[in-house]
Order: structure tokens, then C-alpha cells, then sequence
């Protein structure tokens, strides 16, 4: 049903969320005309709905620059959510062990429309800032992770996703070919994993393995991370495909 048709959609809740959702990574600090900017709401409205938002207790705002960005609460959201999937209590205990015996930075993504969403992350020594944090998303096309949860789909699932979602070109070396993408999931899926270099980050060897359902369908993927500089894949796959589908076949899908 579109939004327009349904009676129980409430316009001015989805206008406030969008106003929450226009603050990522790359914008931690908008004043009014940043969040007109990024919304395309019209400013009164922005106005009224980032002033309550705000003594809501939901966006803070800096007395001198007047400008807004997310308050603590957004870690009330989060930790409310922690309790309520039952993926992430099966699926920290298995990463901690993989992390303690491995020591490589490994990462649990769900699929959250066309992107994947880091729900646990586990960093090592290597990990830069960006890469440890949760919450993080990105295009599922562009990743291991969400490759190799599309590779339990069915083809025109596939076909869909490969001629419609998004491709961001993160480094000179990701992959943008739609056909090729397409190949890498079908790999994957023959495979039972999806392996990637230099696709997120230069240097970088994504090794995924999916946490199928009763149904065969992954949602959720386990992803480690290794640096490219003294190792291969074919390496990666020797050394840490086993211990990864360990990990998986441990967590409830």
C-alpha cells in the first residue's frame, strides 16, 4: 500500500524521523538551514519539528552556534534494540571466541533494505575508527556481506537487486560492473561464501560467510576483515573459511 493511501500513516511522525535521519557519519552537526537542506522540508516545519525533537531530549543544540546533533538517547534506541534481537545475543558470544582465537576484526551485518547495517562489530589493533563502530551502512552490492546474503535468494530476487540497488565507487578498485556483481553472488552462492578485495577500503580482504533461517535465507552475515599487505585469498579462504562457518552454523538465524 503506498504511504498516501494509508489511513494509519501519520505525515508528521515520518517528517520528524526524516529530520533524525538526516544526521550520518559525514553530517554530526546541521543548524536549520543544513536540515531544510538534506530533508527538503520547509523551514517553518524543520523549525517546529527539530525545536521539539530537542525538548524531547532527542536532539541537542549548541546555546552559541544554535546547530543540532543526536543526544544520548539515540544509545537508549540502540540498547533497547540490543534486547529485542534475539540474533544479537546468539551471535556475540561466537564472535568473541572468533576474535579471541584469530585475532581479526570480525563484524555481524543485516540487511536492511538495499544496504547492509553492522550490527556487532569486534575490531583488532588494525582497525581504524570509522570501521569499528556500529550502525555503520553501506551498499550491500559494494560488500562481502551483503553478496553473499543476496546468494540466498532466489535469481529474480537477485536480478532485482543487481539492476536496481545501489553501487557507491569507494576506491579505484571497487566493482561497479551490475553483470559482474552478479557474478560475484552466484560464486557465492555456489561457494557458500563470498570473498572481496579492495572494495571498501584499499588493502582490504572481506571474507563472509550468511546465517541461513529454517527457510535457507540469510538476513544476517558474519564478515571478517584482513589486511591485503601480506596475504592473499586464496589464503584468507585456507586459514579462516573453516573457523568462519564455525561461527555461523552457531548463531541463530
Amino acid at each position: 500500500m503506498e504511504k498516501k493511501q494509508d489511513n494509519l500513516y501519520v505525515s508528521t511522525l515520518a517528517r520528524g524521523l526524516k529530520i533524525l535521519r538526516a544526521f550520518d557519519e559525514s553530517h554530526v552537526s546541521l543548524s536549520l538551514t543544513d536540515l531544510v537542506s538534506r530533508t527538503g522540508l520547509e523551514k517553518s516545519a524543520v523549525q517546529r519539528m527539530a525545536h521539539t525533537l530537542h525538548l524531547e531530549g532527542m536532539l541537542e543544540r549548541d546555546p552559541n552556534t544554535r546547530r543540532f546533533r543526536p543526544s544520548h538517547a539515540w544509545l537508549q534506541l540502540a540498547y533497547a534494540y540490543y534486547w529485542s534481537d534475539p540474533v544479537i545475543a546468539s551471535a556475540l558470544p561466537k564472535l568473541i571466541e572468533f576474535s579471541h582465537a584469530n585475532g581479526e576484526t570480525i563484524n555481524l551485518a543485516q540487511l536492511s533494505g538495499d544496504h547492509i547495517i553492522y550490527s556487532l562489530r569486534l575490531p583488532n589493533h588494525r582497525t581504524h575508527f570509522a570501521s569499528s563502530i556500529v550502525g555503520r551502512r553501506l551498499p550491500a552490492l559494494n560488500t562481502a556481506a551483503g553478496r553473499v546474503m543476496l546468494s540466498t535468494r532466489s535469481d529474480d530476487e537477485i536480478a532485482e537487486a543487481c539492476a536496481n540497488w545501489p553501487v557507491l565507487q569507494q576506491t579505484p578498485k571497487t566493482l561497479t560492473d551490475r553483470a559482474e556483481i552478479a557474478n560475484s553472488i552466484r560464486a557465492a552462492r555456489q561457494d557458500g561464501f563470498c570473498i572481496t578485495r579492495d572494495q571498501m577500503l584499499l588493502n582490504e580482504i572481506s571474507l563472509s560467510a550468511p546465517v541461513k533461517g529454517t527457510d535457507g535465507i540469510a538476513h544476517t552475515a558474519v564478515q571478517i576483515s584482513i589486511s591485503a599487505i601480506a596475504v592473499n585469498e586464496d589464503e584468507v579462504v585456507e586459514k579462516f573459511l573453516r573457523p568462519l562457518l564455525d561461527t555461523t552454523a552457531g548463531i541463530l538465524g
